[in-house]
């Protein structure tokens, strides 16, 4: 297959629409990760996405509209608290999963009852999804377990070849996928945390809003017979080629500790990169992350060695998620 490399001209998102309403593939920008986008509605086209990242076919994808109003045609659901999320954070990095109408296919929702659902705020996402009339399933837009691509290069490198087209548009804004709220009980549960907070949240509906126990510490790297209603809950994630490892403690003691370890493992002969943000820049980490591991995977190193941050910040919580997952949970605590 070849893979067209398309701009954000409206002549070239209009091609990318027709893409889609065929029922092709087309990986295009949003302000968290690029995503990898199928008719949302055609399980035909939605299986070709799933095929194409190697993904397993129990991990749902998360529907993205153009138009608040379009969220009636995948869920029943429009309670008073779903309402004042849509006018607080859409268009934007959350995703609501809420009960499915029969018309959404099993396909799309990994078999499940449920759908998550997201409106972007990226024009050319917004502009792609209201030309080709139809909700866009879009996963992120790389091989199955590999790094999440924020820029157009980490989308071309893995899918060149897999899919019909890509949208080559800014680097991504945010950085981290969005974070992903289950609205299906009387509580409201993060599934994947985001750059929008439980606090956020909390600030807006005036109540508890509660963090999925799988991403608790005492049950990370459990994965057992998890069914996932929402990505990234089950499967290693995230993983760049080389081993990983994660630094936990004071931050004196992280930096010595990685110095160490880097100097030991160069002395045997390996390639080691470092990941270590400053102390309190979330969100600067929340934006680099998985650009930074592309680019160790670009430079071959054999090793990277990466600093925690603290998780008592909701954005950092966020990123720490993805960090454990890249490192299969390998973690040294000093």
């Amino acid at each position: 297959m070849k893979t067209r490399i398309l701009s954000t001209t409206e002549n070239d998102i209009a091609e990318a629409a027709g893409i889609i309403q065929q029922g092709g593939l087309v990986a295009f920008p949003t302000e968290t990760v690029y995503g990898l986008g199928a008719d949302a509605l055609n399980a035909e086209a939605v299986a070709k996405v799933y095929e194409a990242k190697g993904r397993p076919s129990d991990n749902p994808m998360i529907v993205h509209i153009a138009r608040a109003s379009d969220i009636g045609q995948l869920t029943p659901m429009l309670s008073e608290d779903i309402v004042n999320l849509i006018d607080n954070f859409w268009p934007g990095p959350l995703t609501m999963v809420l009960k499915k109408k029969a018309g959404v296919p099993d396909r799309t929702t990994g078999g499940l009852d449920t759908v998550a659902v997201r409106m972007p705020d990226s024009e050319a996402a917004l502009e792609l999804i209201r030309e080709a009339d139809c909700p866009i399933a879009a996963p992120s837009a790389n091989i199955s377990g590999r790094p999440s691509p924020t820029r157009a290069g980490d989308v071309i490198a893995d899918m060149n070849g897999r899919i019909d087209a890509v949208i080559q548009g800014d680097d991504c804004r945010v950085g981290i996928e969005s974070t992903v709220l289950d609205m299906t009980g009387d509580t409201p549960v993060i599934l994947r945390p985001g750059i929008i907070t439980a606090e956020d949240i909390e600030a807006v509906l005036k109540k508890e809003v509660k963090y999925d126990e799988a991403l608790l510490k005492d049950k990370q790297g459990e994965d057992g017979d998890i069914r996932p209603k929402a990505p990234g809950m089950k499967y290693k994630h995230y993983a760049p080629k080389a081993d990983m490892v994660v630094i936990e403690g004071q931050r004196d003691k992280v930096k010595a500790e990685i110095e160490r370890l880097k100097g030991l493992n160069e002395r045997l002969g390996s390639k080691v990169g470092v990941i270590l943000f400053e102390e309190k820049a979330f969100v600067e980490a929340a934006h680099d992350f998985f650009a930074k591991l592309r680019d160790l995977d670009n430079e071959e190193v054999d090793l990277i060695l990466a600093g925690a941050l603290s998780d008592f910040d909701g954005v950092g919580f966020a990123v720490m998620n993805r960090m454990l997952k890249s490192a299969g949970y390998n973690i040294v605590k000093v």
